[in-house]
């Protein structure tokens, strides 16, 4: 195919997740020629790559889904917190109401993409995951809608590919799955996806090895069926809670308290606490005081609930101690809590081993299993790496995407994230993100970043075809403007005391920085709006 044949579009998308379909659905009503690119085999995004044992969502599951009416009335989740396999069926659902796949290209990597100048243009080079074959296509506008796990962070580890048994990581695990049971099984990582998978496999497996290097501090769950007259009940207030999540720091349908943790009586405090834990989910860590993440001794004051909580689950107290420190490894909430069903009471069997890396670091992997300080081989049979991700910016600079200086997308952020309203960069015109960069992205609520950050951008890009703009790049001015935002507001907060992927630090290399914006999605909305009201303030226009 040459690039005078080449098809053109008004719009290319990259990942079929909710902010890629979200964007597919809006733009092609509105009249534009768009299509999706995904890599992976099937729609669904994180929901189609993560399909590891326990994988499910850690948001209530009225609130996890598109906010349209005429998909939520006829959709019921069978659980608060569904599994991979119901969110397949929801997106296969939703594609059912839409009709989104014929639009969407599966199995299509975008491995680079070039800015031509004189077209007004991106020039974009995909790869056929299954078959290799390569092809392209012009698109006016490129919105990558990658999402903030795309690129998953394998540690170099001496030898690991010696390993003869089985090893994924827990974002490509098998699509037919593994059999565990009986078998001796490794997990490095005890993020949310190493909870998961422990608390799931340790009843079946012969032999569990975990190894931890920072405790996770984790929320109990509070798993429960959904039956019809649950979610009858439930829909009736869909509407109030969906019109809510504009107006909550993270999108959900419900925020913060509107007082400090030193408002209260030590009394009024603890009651609180118990009431929130016995809530569960996210609420005790975003719908609790709201000085929690600024002030270290407020914070320091759930920690200590936290920690006494979970030991009482643990029989060792030298486990205990371990997986609940008497002095908090960071403060409560500046690492993404995971939600557990089980998790603490597993390192009550006889078949599970708790390894601290911190004390006995792991000096390589062998074919047979993995080697400590100590000089112990842990010999395994299958090794789970739930290692996390090259977060929020790993799925953009993957891709060799280059503007009009020459450089990539990589070498642009290698000295950390520049963009306007987390939504361009310059130097890269007619690019936007959609829970990308320096958004709520990761501080919000999937779905509802989706939409309402998707739908700025659409009306962006109604704005610029109505008025006749075909080029429109972020100024520098404007980078400079919201990455000193970012910075002040993350400076007044405990989010830098935790080596965590919101702050790049799980990979080694990433600049230091938060990388999600952390005041908030209303503030955040507003600033978005302001811009638009002024005529697309911090762009420039052609």
């Amino acid at each position: 195919m040459t690039a005078s044949t080449t098809e053109e579009l008004d719009v290319l998308v990259v990942g079929a997740g909710f902010a890629g379909l979200h964007q597919l659905d809006r733009l092609r009503t509105l009249g534009h020629s768009v299509k999706v690119y995904e890599a992976g085999s099937d729609l669904g995004g994180i929901w189609y790559w993560n399909c590891y044992p326990g994988a499910r969502v850690d948001t209530w599951a009225p609130i996890y889904q598109f906010s349209r009416e005429d998909l939520w009335r006829d959709w019921s989740f069978s659980e608060l917190y569904p599994d991979w396999a119901e969110l397949r069926r929801y997106f296969e659902y939703v594609d059912q109401k839409l009709d989104l796949r014929r639009d969407v290209a599966l199995n299509t990597r975008v491995v680079g993409a070039e800015f031509d100048e004189e077209r007004r243009q991106w020039l974009v080079r995909a790869k056929n995951t299954q078959t290799g074959q390569s092809s392209q296509v012009w698109a006016r506008y490129l919105v990558l809608c990658t999402g903030f796990g795309s690129k998953p962070y394998i540690p170099d580890i001496p030898g690991l590919e010696s390993f003869t048994g089985a090893c994924h990581h827990t974002a490509r695990w098998p699509q037919e799955g593994i059999d565990l049971s009986g078998k001796r099984v490794g997990v490095i990582g005890t993020g949310a996806s190493g909870v998961q998978v422990i608390q799931e496999c340790a009843p079946e497996v012969s032999h569990l090895t975990v190894f931890q290097r920072t405790p996770v501090l984790a929320l109990p769950m509070r798993q429960r069926q959904l039956d019809e007259d649950t979610n009858r009940e439930m829909k009736a207030e869909y509407a109030q809670r969906f019109a809510m999540r504009g107006q909550t720091f993270a999108g959900f349908d419900f925020d913060f308290l509107d007082k400090a943790v030193f408002d209260v009586s030590e009394q009024e405090r603890t009651a609180t606490y118990e009431k929130l834990w016995e809530t569960g989910g996210f609420v005790p860590w975003l719908g609790t005081f709201n000085d929690m993440f600024f002030d270290a001794e407020a914070n320091a004051t759930f920690y200590a609930f936290w920690r006494d909580k979970v030991r009482e689950r643990i029989n060792d107290p030298a486990v205990a101690e371990k997986l609940a420190p008497t002095e908090p490894p960071h403060p409560f909430g500046v690492k993404r809590p995971s939600l557990e069903q089980r998790y603490y009471e597993v390192y009550n069997q006889d078949n599970v081993e708790l390894v601290d890396v911190r004390e006995s670091p792991i000096q390589q992997v062998t074919p047979h299993g993995v080697v400590t300080a100590d000089g112990r081989e842990h010999t395994l049979d299958v090794l789970v790496l739930a290692t996390g991700f090259d977060a929020v910016t790993g799925g953009i600079t993957a891709i060799d995407i280059r503007g009009t200086g020459g450089q990539t997308l990589a070498e642009v952020f290698a000295n950390g994230v520049r963009t306007a309203l987390g939504v361009a960069t310059s130097g890269f015109p007619n690019l936007l993100y959609v829970y990308g960069p320096q958004s709520p992205s990761g501080f919000c609520n999937g779905p509802t970043c989706a939409e309402l950050q998707g739908d700025w951008v659409v009306e962006f890009l109604e704005y610029l075809r109505n008025t006749g703009t075909t080029r429109v790049e972020a100024t520098p001015e404007a980078e400079r403007e919201w990455g000193d935002h970012v910075a002040e507001l993350t400076e007044a907060t405990l989010f830098p005391l935790a080596k965590s992927w919101y702050m790049g630090a799980n990979v080694p290399g990433k600049k230091i920085e938060l990388l999600n914006y952390p005041g908030g999605l209303p503030t955040y909305l507003q600033k978005c709006n302001e811009s638009a009201k002024q005529g697309y303030e911090g762009f420039a226009l052609a």
